[in-house]
């Protein structure tokens, strides 16, 4: 396999680029399949892998030991270990995103919730007096039926009374100005 790349050349640069050139020709497609299983199978990422593992061999040329069982030994290690730093650096950062086109970006202003607001309070200036307090006491002030009845000095259960009544009020003039349904 790559025992012809023992002899020596006559630049080491020469003989670098040849062991590398070598190295792709017969380990790269393994390395490949095998970096894509690591990767999930995402093939672009399992190419950046494998690219990088091979320049990381280029640069540590000199200092190999090129001997097929071991350069593989050394291109799964680096391989490995190219991926976990790219794992540990996605799940650090934030996956990136497009950002949306202004055009069709909705800023919420507040109109609705206001409109809303204005209708009610309207409303409720048409309900009866008596309707309008325990209404007032039990959702706007969030107050119990009893705490309500002690404020309003009447009876819990004309309270209760009232407070269906003038749900029921409420409710039907909301419908009469098309905000209920």
């Amino acid at each position: 396999m790559l025992g012809h790349l023992d002899g020596r050349f006559e630049s080491a640069d020469a003989e670098a680029e040849h062991r590398i050139a070598v190295l792709y020709q017969e380990f790269g497609g393994p390395l490949l399949r095998h970096v894509r299983k690591s990767t999930g199978n995402d093939l672009q990422w399992a190419e950046d892998v494998v690219q990088e593992t091979i320049v990381r061999a280029w640069r540590n040329s000199a200092r190999l030991q090129w001997e097929p069982s071991l350069i593989w030994a050394w291109l799964l290690t680096v391989a490995r270990r190219i991926v976990i730093d790219g794992r540990r650096r996605r799940s650090a950062r934030p996956q990136e995103v497009e950002p949306p086109e202004v055009d069709m970006m909705s800023v919420p202003d507040g109109s609705e919730r206001a409109l809303s607001a204005m209708v009610v309070a309207d409303a409720l200036r048409s309900l009866s007096e008596e309707h309008r307090e325990v209404i007032e006491q039990t959702y706007l002030r969030d107050r119990t039926i009893s705490e309500a009845a002690e404020i309003l000095g009447i009876p819990p259960g004309t309270v209760k009374s009232r407070l269906y009544y003038g749900i029921r009020a409420l409710r039907e003039l909301l419908r009469d100005k098309g905000v209920a349904g």
